[in-house]
C-alpha cells in the first residue's frame, strides 16, 4: 500500500508540474506575428483550437485547463495580435481583458469619397471598389436626407479604430455615426433650423474652397449671397466633382468641364448641386449654418497666398483677379 501510496504520490508531482510546465512557459510556433480572430459567441473549446492552429498556444488542453481554473473569467470576441512569446496563463490573461488589436484609419477633412476609397486600398484595408459600393448606398442616412444619392457629405472625417475584420459597410456605418453626433452638436449651435442636405452640401463647398479656418464663414457668405441674388455659384470643386462621377477628371480643370451640362457643375447649373461634394469636418458646417453677414460675392487667392481676398461689387473682384494673375506671372519669370 505505501508502494502504490508513493506511486500515486510522483504522479500526481509529475502531473502537477507538466501542467504548470504547460500553463506558464512561454510558447511561439508562428512568425513575426499573427492574428486570431474569435467571433461573437465562439466557445472555449473552439478558440482554444484557434490558438492552437495560429501557434501562440501549445495544445488546446492548456488552455481548457486554465479555464477549469478561472471559470468566472469573460472570454472577450474580437482580434487578437500576437507576436511574442507567451504563456497559456498571458494569452488566457489577454482575452479575458479584452485587448483586442486595433489601428487606425484617418479620413482627412474636405475628402471626398473617391479620395477616402483611394486612401483605404493604398492601405491594404478594403479595395476601393469595395468602399465605393458601400459609400453609393444612402439607406444610412435616408431619415436625414431624403433625397441623398450617396453618403457624400455624411462620412465624417476623423480617426476611426478597424481590425482586419472590419467591413466597409460597417466603416460607412462609423463614420455616419459619428456625423450624426457632430450634427447634433452643430444644429444645437444654429440659430435656425436647417435642412441637413441643404446644409452639408453649402458646408462641403465651404470646406473645398479654403482650408483657412477664419475664412469659412467668409467663404459661406460669398455662396449665401450668391444663392439670395440667384447667382451662380461658379464653384470649381464642383466642376471636377462632376468630372469624377462622369470618370473623366484629368488633374486639372479644362474648358469642356466648365461647360459640362452635369447637374453637380455650378457653372452651367443654378443653385446649390444635388448633393454634397466632400465630407465636411465640423467647423465647415458650423460656417455654413451660420455664415458671417456680408456682402461679399467674390473671393479670389491673394497674391502672397495664405487666404483669399474677398468683394462686395465685380469692378473690386475684377481687381483683385488681376493683382492674382500679376503675381502669378512674376513668379513665373
Amino acid at each position: 500500500m505505501k508502494r502504490l501510496a508513493l506511486i500515486v504520490a510522483l504522479a500526481i508531482v509529475a502531473l502537477g508540474s507538466f501542467a504548470a510546465w504547460a500553463l506558464f512557459t512561454p510558447y511561439k510556433a508562428f512568425g513575426n506575428e499573427t492574428f486570431v480572430q474569435l467571433p461573437r459567441g465562439t466557445g472555449t473549446q473552439a478558440l482554444a483550437d484557434a490558438l492552437e492552429r495560429a501557434g501562440v498556444i501549445r495544445s488546446s488542453w492548456a488552455f481548457m485547463l486554465q479555464r477549469a481554473v478561472r471559470r468566472s473569467a469573460r472570454l472577450q470576441a474580437g482580434e487578437y495580435r500576437f507576436s511574442d512569446a507567451a504563456s497559456v496563463q498571458q494569452v488566457f490573461d489577454r482575452i479575458s481583458r479584452g485587448d483586442v488589436y486595433t489601428f487606425e484609419f484617418t479620413a482627412p477633412e474636405g475628402s471626398n469619397m473617391f479620395d477616402i476609397a483611394r486612401l483605404l486600398e493604398e492601405k491594404g484595408i478594403f479595395t476601393a471598389a469595395d468602399f465605393l459600393e458601400a459609400a453609393s448606398t444612402p439607406a444610412l442616412i435616408r431619415d436625414l436626407a431624403p433625397k441623398a444619392q450617396s453618403l457624400e457629405g455624411f462620412l465624417f472625417p476623423s480617426t476611426y479604430k478597424l481590425t482586419h475584420a472590419t467591413t466597409a459597410a460597417q466603416l460607412t456605418k462609423m463614420m455616419t455615426d459619428q456625423f450624426r453626433k457632430q450634427w447634433v452638436i452643430a444644429k444645437g449651435a444654429a440659430a435656425a433650423p436647417a435642412d441637413p442636405q441643404k446644409a452639408v452640401t453649402l458646408a462641403s463647398l465651404v470646406e473645398k474652397e479654403t482650408g483657412v479656418a477664419e475664412e469659412r464663414p467668409l467663404v459661406a457668405s460669398v455662396f449665401t449671397n450668391r444663392l439670395l441674388k440667384g447667382m451662380r455659384l461658379e464653384c470649381d470643386p464642383t466642376t471636377i466633382y462632376a468630372a469624377l462621377l462622369e470618370d473623366r477628371y484629368r488633374g486639372k480643370i479644362h474648358k469642356s468641364d466648365l461647360a459640362s451640362t452635369n447637374p453637380y457643375n455650378t457653372y452651367q447649373n443654378s443653385g446649390l448641386p444635388p448633393g454634397p461634394i466632400a465630407n465636411p469636418g465640423a467647423a465647415a458646417i458650423g460656417a455654413a449654418l451660420a455664415p458671417a453677414e456680408t456682402k461679399f460675392l467674390y473671393f479670389v487667392a491673394k497674391p502672397a497666398g495664405g487666404g483669399h481676398q474677398f468683394s462686395a461689387t465685380l469692378a473690386d473682384h475684377a481687381r483683385a483677379v488681376q493683382a492674382y494673375r500679376n503675381a502669378s506671372q512674376h513668379k513665373a519669370l
